[in-house]
């Protein structure tokens, strides 16, 4: 067993211990950064300047359902537009044309 510094040896107690106290201090740092967030959130959400992300997508509908009139393919239709090829789907099928 070596203390100076060397790798960390999972295969001795001292290094099991020792990657025991390190992922717990690295879940405790996760979830105090969690509820911090969550309570920006609510901070944000009570003052009335927490929107959410803008979608995008539905946001271009009206041009999805115009090249998807002109025969484009919805891989093609995601590329000129910039969104998703999924996106593309879901619009169509909000709309019930696929």
């Amino acid at each position: 067993m070596s203390m100076g510094g060397g790798a960390l040896d999972i295969g001795e107690p001292t290094g099991r211990m020792m990657l025991t106290v390190l992922g717990a201090v690295a879940e405790f740092e996760r979830t105090l950064m969690l509820e911090r967030q969550r309570e920006g959130i609510a901070k944000a959400k009570a003052e009335g300047s927490y929107k959410g992300r803008k979608p995008t997508a539905r946001a271009k509908a009206g041009e999805v359902h115009r090249l998807y009139g002109q025969g484009l393919r919805p891989t093609q239709i995601a590329g000129r537009l910039g969104i998703g090829r999924a996106s593309v789907y879901r619009v169509l099928k909000e709309s019930g044309r696929t």
